[in-house]
């Protein structure tokens, strides 16, 4: 709800500051006292268009800040949230300052943001009816999120989620579908080229790691005269005429006959010449084994560096390493193969996304028929709701029509827009568009009536909703209000006395004139101040003793 007001420096307000209540607040006044000069204000700081009349003449700047208290789940504090902008205690205060420059600022709980933000923001929590601009009700984008939460209150189908459940698979359905079409035609627009590369990279058979092992043995192949050279003279050494292994076998022969009569002593060198021989034994075979294998066919080292060279030059027409051949093979098989299944495949999900979209179609469908019902009961409700507020001659609907396959969505396939027309003969046409001032609010009234538990809102403002009414009708427009605000902040400006005396609080706006400048007050009234100004209501100018009993005859059957 709307916890306070703060105005500086607009049109005749020097200075004010308004703490609210919930229930129903009024403000009344005379004609000409300022009661606009408030309302012109508290819109500027939700967002309105600024303007430098607005400005105080004895200003450079306005400034005007409105404060909400929320509960922790409004959907307000959610928005706030998405766009990094931490709410305190679940306050929202919007500010906007105005300078003789035309330079502006906007803040949100003293973030700067912009005056599209402010709007977004102060659409989810005040409503302004009457004969300054509105928004929420009068715009159609509004009316289908309006019939589901008054569906929702009534009937809690759970029709909702199913439906975003079934246009959910429906669309991963027909995207899947999309995907395997557009890969199927891409591909069958490259399908030469795809099985050249194919067989070409079949033939090929390239293997991960191939390069590296290519690369090693081409320069072990280069070099192989060399290493067979020098191999040949290590074996030379060991067993050439100095026969290293002979050496050392009779060396060890000699110690094993001798070495019982040294007492263990030369055991430990016994077993090492043993070792050395077998050692040098091993090395002669391994010169032997390896000298075998690096003296390879003269065409080996050709066809290793052809391959090299082959696998290159496809790995540079397919713009990969050589180890990524092997992937690059499996990805154009898999092309082709989409290309040779790709009608199979195609049907198969061309029929799961047919069943998809029947499924969602048939939950949407009976959305649709849950919206018809509650429009039905909704246009019912609203009818009621007309005649004692001077509009028996006024007619509403809900009109829910279906939308194109193009425009369907996880809401479902419908469009609402609520219609009205004020007088028999008149065509019904869009709520915005049938009426003007306090018809419309009325119009309005009876709307907020009915919907009344069923949206976010937390504050509604009603601007001369009693214009070209009065008596009875005003006594119903007050007894609507004072209902409605049970369950809302109401906020109305009004001259009717009968609405007036319905007031949880009253405030009333005057002027006055301080050092030869006229400026705006606004004064909370007591019990006494309260039947004055109703009593001034009635009477008009001149207050009478009979003005202030039926004052207080009205301010009591009210509150009875």
């Amino acid at each position: 709800m709307l916890t306070h007001l703060s105005i500086r420096d607009v049109v005749l307000i020097d200075k004010l500051d308004i703490e609210f209540e919930r229930g129903l607040c009024v403000l009344t006044g005379e004609t000409g006292a300022g009661k606009s000069i408030v309302l012109d204000a508290l819109g500027l700081a939700l967002g309105a268009r600024a303007e430098l009349a607005l400005i105080r003449a004895q200003s450079d700047k306005l400034s005007v800040s409105a404060s909400f208290l929320l509960t922790a789940k409004h959907p307000a504090i959610r928005y706030l949230s998405d766009h990094d902008i931490t709410c305190e205690d679940n306050t929202i205060v919007v500010r906007r300052v105005l300078g003789r420059d035309g330079r502006g600022k906007a803040f949100v709980n003293d973030q700067p943001v912009s005056v599209s933000l402010l709007r977004d923001v102060a659409a989810l929590l005040i409503e302004v009816h009457g004969q300054f601009d509105t928004h929420g009700l009068l715009d159609p984008g509004t009316h289908l999120d309006v019939l589901d939460d008054y569906r929702r209150a009534k009937d809690g189908d759970g029709l909702d989620e199913a439906c975003v459940k079934a246009f959910t698979a429906w669309r991963a359905a027909a995207n899947a579908l999309h995907e395997a079409e557009t890969a199927t035609a891409r591909a069958a627009a490259d399908e030469t080229y795809l099985r050249a590369a194919v067989t070409e990279l079949n033939e090929l058979s390239p293997q991960p790691g191939e390069e590296k092992d290519l690369s090693d043995r081409r320069t072990l192949l280069k070099n192989a005269e060399h290493i067979v050279a020098a191999l040949s003279e290590a074996r030379g050494s060991l067993s050439g005429e100095t026969d290293v292994e002979g050496l050392l076998r009779t060396a060890a022969s000699r110690l094993t006959r001798i070495a019982p009569q040294a007492g263990g002593k030369l055991d430990g060198l016994s077993k090492s010449l043993e070792r050395a021989v077998i050692e040098v034994g091993d090395a002669l075979q391994e010169l032997d084994r390896t000298a075998a294998q690096i003296e390879a066919e003269p065409k080996e080292l050709e066809q290793a560096e052809e391959r090299l060279f082959a696998l290159k030059a496809v790995a540079r027409k397919h713009k990969c390493s050589v180890d990524d051949l092997a992937k690059v093979q499996a990805d154009l098989k898999a092309q082709l193969d989409a290309i040779d299944h790709g009608v199979d495949t195609i049907r198969e999900l061309s029929a799961k996304a047919s069943a998809a979209k029947l499924a969602f179609e048939g939950t949407a469908h009976k959305l649709h028929e849950a919206r018809l019902a509650a429009a039905a009961k909704l246009d019912k409700a609203v009818a009621k709701e007309l005649a004692p507020l001077k509009l028996d001659k006024a007619a509403f609907r809900s009109a829910v029509t279906k939308l194109g396959d193009e425009a369907w969505s996880a809401r479902g396939f419908n469009k609402v827009i609520f219609e009205a027309s004020t007088n028999p003969g008149t065509p019904i046409g869009p709520l915005a568009k049938i009426a003007s001032g306090g018809e419309l609010a009325r119009f309005m009234l009876a709307l907020k009536v009915v919907l009344a538990g069923t949206q976010n809102l937390t504050t509604l403002i009603f601007d001369e909703v009693d214009t070209g009414i009065g008596g009875a009708t005003a006594n119903a427009v007050g007894e609507r209000l004072e209902r409605l605000a049970k369950n809302v902040q109401i906020l109305v400006v009004t001259h009717s006395p009968q609405v007036a005396a319905r007031a949880a609080h009253h405030w009333r706006v005057s002027k006055a004139t301080r050092a030869g400048e006229t400026v705006t007050k606004v004064s909370l009234l007591d019990a006494t101040q309260r039947r004055e100004e109703v009593a001034r209501m009635l009477a008009g100018e001149k207050i009478t003793d009979e003005a202030r009993a039926a004052a207080q005859r009205l301010i009591a059957g009210t509150a009875s």
